[in-house]
């Protein structure tokens, strides 16, 4: 079921050969909670959102849908951790990020915890800075929420070199 899936994404994302925006992609999964929409998530990230964090299989899956390299196609940095994502790709500079751009932040007090989501956009609430991100285990669902750019730890970008 989980390659029907893959497939149909693939399909609402349309024929794309570069620059392909996983913004696009993540958009048709938003409002999938982890409880109510248990089956059809565990299909789409291959693991149980009830049990497990699922922010990183949530961006594997949109990129395995984008045919980008991700995480399940190394075995060097564990595919479910949100940090991992810190050595994937292209490092950005924060005054350079673009939509599409993989967010890393971290997560309660422990080192090794943190979360992960897609740049949106930039917004300014009451004169503060916001980052817009697009993601999986964001209050127990795909939606967007609102970063402060601080706390990023790393902005990453897939920069594809086979481009025309």
């Amino acid at each position: 079921m989980r390659v029907i899936i893959l497939v149909l994404a693939a399909a609402l994302v349309g024929c794309q050969t570069t620059n392909k925006d996983s913004v696009i992609t993540a958009q048709p999964f938003i409002g999938l909670q982890e409880r109510q929409d248990r089956t059809e998530i565990r299909e789409l990230v291959g693991v149980d959102p009830v049990r497990t964090e699922w922010c990183a299989a949530f961006v594997n899956a949109v990129l395995e849908i984008d045919q980008i390299p991700n995480l399940n196609d190394q075995d060097r940095y564990p595919p479910l951790m949100a940090r991992s994502f810190l050595y994937w790709g292209e490092r950005v500079e924060t005054d350079d990020i673009q939509r599409g751009d993989i967010v890393v932040f971290p997560r309660g007090n422990e080192g090794w915890k943190g979360h992960v989501g897609f740049y949106v956009e930039t917004q300014i609430i009451d004169d503060k800075e916001y980052w817009v991100i697009l993601g999986g285990n964001q209050n127990n669902e795909v939606r967007y929420d609102m970063f402060r750019p601080r706390r990023a730890l790393g902005v990453r970008r897939y920069i594809n070199t086979n481009a025309q």
